[in-house]
């Protein structure tokens, strides 16, 4: 084997190939053929969007658990652990799996034809494929990295493709404008097969793509629906299929077990994915349901309980980094807000909408603690005074090194009834993760 350790081979993966992002699928799949792997044994669902992959991934793999199947599930990025990327079940693949598909990989890569160079998200990706061919799942999960088209999770065929919702955001590569980059997004779908996309207004572009295709395509509105049940406090709601071809409804579904009301678009979309599979991987209402409630993802609107200290004071986490996912966080709040003040630590990537993610924020937030990102990418991270800059100049705002730091300068001006929100970045949750974990506080959801 080449290296012993997954560090190891993750430090070398990243200096292999300095490119930290190479859309294209050729290097994938030639390696995938050298693996015999271009056609695996699992179903495929594929899920693409700006906000809501993850969610979405976490919803199904959780559904298809409970009802007895074999589920992998890929996604990314990780917040602290590489292998949070790669799941069985819900269970993270250990090192010793990874580091056995690694060194499968890469003698493939380095065959007598030619050596194939491939990126860290490459490898990644190559990897999940493998561990879930050797896991015999009945179904994997698989999140586009970027954008769709060109990804590398796109070298295989869907059998279901599933885009959640579709905004600006790394527009130097997917393009300035949301018809643009739906039309990237929309490059997951395939001629003749279920082809969904969960956003109640969507783009043009992917609408036409999917017509273009022939793809069997099932709009939000459409062809499924979603509602509340009575007041929106309760939480129950409704889910119903409007396609003729599929009589499914159903009518008394509980709160989720991911918070946020706009959790229930992205849970609109699983429930037409699983309605298109039905046929071949039958869930039961009440699996499905308890599915629904178990589902389970760090990061977002993540409770964190304080044990000590500032045992009344509400913590949540949140990955939100872009406009439409600060919105999101934005309107959670205001509708639950709590007692007293709400303070925010916000830590962001350089090349993100710094200024209208902070503006989206400000209606919610009292008080504000800018935060350098001292992690592994600090050298993408904003610093501190970028993200204070944007702030308008009366706002209450300090401004510090690193995650850790402001989070305990936040938790110490905060009072009985108080709540602290940490955004901005996988980066910046992760930090905070830390933290936490260094200072003993309990994590739930």
């Amino acid at each position: 084997m080449r290296f012993d350790s997954l560090d190891e081979w993750l430090t070398w993966q990243e200096q292999l190939n300095p490119a930290e992002i190479e859309l294209g699928l050729e290097r994938v799949r030639l390696v995938l053929q050298r693996l015999n792997l271009e056609a695996p044994d699992f179903t495929v669902i594929t899920i693409a969007g700006t906000n809501g992959k993850g969610s979405s991934a976490a919803m199904l793999q959780s559904i298809y658990s409970t009802a007895g199947y074999r589920v992998g599930a890929y996604t990314s990025p990780h917040l602290q652990r590489y292998n949070e990327r790669i799941t069985l079940n819900g269970v993270e693949a250990d090192d010793a799996l990874l580091c056995d598909a690694f060194e499968q990989i890469e003698r493939a890569r380095c065959a007598e034809s030619g050596e194939v160079p491939l990126t860290y998200f490459e490898f990644g990706t190559l990897a999940a494929i493998v561990i879930f061919q050797q896991a015999e799942v009945d179904i994997a999960v698989l999140e586009v990295g970027l954008g769709g088209r060109l990804d590398a999770v796109n070298v295989l065929e869907p059998d279901v493709a599933l885009v959640t919702m579709v905004d600006i955001d790394h527009q130097s590569w997917l393009g300035n404008d949301r018809e643009t980059i739906a039309r990237e997004k929309a490059g997951i779908y395939r001629a003749n097969t279920p082809a969904i996309c969960a956003e109640p207004a969507p783009a043009r572009s992917l609408v036409a793509h999917a017509a273009e295709i022939g793809a069997d395509y099932y709009g939000l509105n459409e062809q499924f629906s979603y509602g509340l049940n009575g007041a929106a406090g309760e939480g129950r709601w409704h889910w119903r299929s409007l396609s003729q071809r599929y009589n499914q409804s159903y009518e008394q579904l509980p709160p989720l077990g991911l918070h946020g009301a706009f959790q229930l678009q992205n849970a609109a979309g699983v429930l037409m994915a699983v309605t298109l599979l039905q046929s071949r991987f039958a869930v039961e209402e009440g699996e499905l349901i308890t599915g629904l409630k178990q589902a389970q993802l760090a990061g977002r609107l993540q409770r964190v309980v304080i044990e000590e200290g500032c045992a009344n004071v509400e913590c949540l986490l949140d990955v939100a980094h872009n406009p439409s996912g600060a919105k999101v966080l934005r309107e959670a709040l205001a509708t639950r807000p709590c007692d007293g003040e709400t303070h925010a630590v916000v830590a962001m990537l350089a090349d993100k909408e710094i200024g209208a993610v902070v503006e989206m924020m400000l209606p919610v937030v009292d008080h504000w603690y800018v935060a350098g990102l001292g992690s592994i990418l600090s050298s993408r991270g904003a610093a501190a005074a970028v993200v204070a800059s944007s702030l308008p100049k009366a706002t209450p705002a300090l401004s510090f090194a690193d995650v850790g730091a402001a989070t305990a300068a936040a938790l110490q001006k905060s009072v009985a009834g108080d709540r602290l929100v940490i955004f901005g970045s996988f980066c910046t949750v992760a930090e905070a993760k830390s933290f936490f974990e260094d200072v003993g506080c309990c994590e739930a959801n």
